[in-house]
């Protein structure tokens, strides 16, 4: 498998056609094998990209996480996806069309410094806040059209109050003062699994310094603590002004770098971000040397 290995503020993706994976037979073993960093080539996650079929968009674009499960959609994820289409020269106009689980997703270049790294404004698609969509089973059984404030009993007893929302992927939100007073990873790992979350969920801890700049420390769904999160700043920016923190437009510090977020009124959330070579290279083990099933 030849591949070229991006990053979005040290969210790390190993992206590839499509065609270089033909034959797998067991996807979610290939991708945990691939992605482990002791003796695969490591990432936060694989992204394969294929030519679309219909004149929807102009690439499908599959991302998997770590953990073999796929998902809807990365925002680091598919910017790395973007940087690689035009790395390799295999698209040249300003504007490109992704084919996610999670919808078609506009991205818009903004440069490309030549040397692989590329900025993009990219639109990330309309939260949705019903507890139904996010998804979200409440304490009482009762349906809510909003999840906000919302008080999370954990396996410890401990109470979290947090807003959720449906963001490309499942999310929740909880405001915090201080996160070196917080062991956060514990309550994502807690969180993330929480059976109140029937398809799991992204856990972002967001600090509001003023209402156009807030702090994200991100637990991600199959992944586990992460350094960055493109969905998970988008999650965290609408949470905010939701809850009446922050205003539309906001940037958004992770561990990574800065991301800038715009909740437009029409309900769009756009995302500016960055991602960057990190190197190209081939797996040498193969599919075959992997002990995965060949489909025929």
């Amino acid at each position: 498998m030849h591949f070229v290995k991006f990053h979005g503020y040290g969210n790390d993706y190993i992206v590839c056609e499509a065609t270089e994976l033909v034959g797998v037979g067991d996807m979610p073993e290939f991708v945990r094998r691939v992605c482990d960093r002791h003796y695969g080539v490591g990432g936060d996650g694989v992204a394969t990209l294929e030519r679309a079929a219909d004149g929807a968009a102009d690439f499908v674009l599959r991302i998997f996480n770590p953990d073999g499960s796929e998902a809807a959609m990365s925002g680091n994820g598919s910017r790395s996806a973007a940087s690689f289409l035009y790395y390799q020269n295999l698209w040249k106009r300003e504007e490109l069309r992704l084919a996610t689980k999670a919808g078609v997703k506009l991205y818009r270049l903004l440069y490309g410094d030549g040397r692989g790294r590329f900025r993009f404004v990219a639109e990330i698609g309309r939260p949705a806040f019903d507890s139904a969509t996010i998804p979200m089973l409440t304490s009482d059984g009762v349906a809510r059209e909003q999840v906000v404030d919302f008080p999370l009993e954990l396996v410890t007893g401990e109470i979290v109050r947090l807003t959720a929302l449906q963001m490309c992927n499942p999310n929740a939100c909880i405001f915090v003062d201080d996160f070196e007073m917080l062991d956060w990873r514990r309550l994502g790992r807690e969180i993330e699994s929480h059976p109140q979350f029937p398809q799991r969920t992204n856990v972002e801890f967001v600090r509001v310094r003023d209402h156009a700049h807030i702090e994200v420390r991100v637990y991600e769904r199959g992944v586990g603590p992460t350094l960055s999160s493109g969905t998970g700043a988008c999650a965290s920016a609408v949470a905010a002004c939701l809850n009446g923190l922050t205003d539309r437009r906001v940037r958004v510090e992770m561990e990574g770098g800065r991301l800038e977020v715009e909740w437009r009124d029409d309900g769009e959330v756009l995302l500016t971000g960055e991602a960057e070579v990190i190197y190209r290279g081939e797996w040498l083990k193969g599919i075959a040397d992997c002990g995965l099933q060949i489909a025929d």
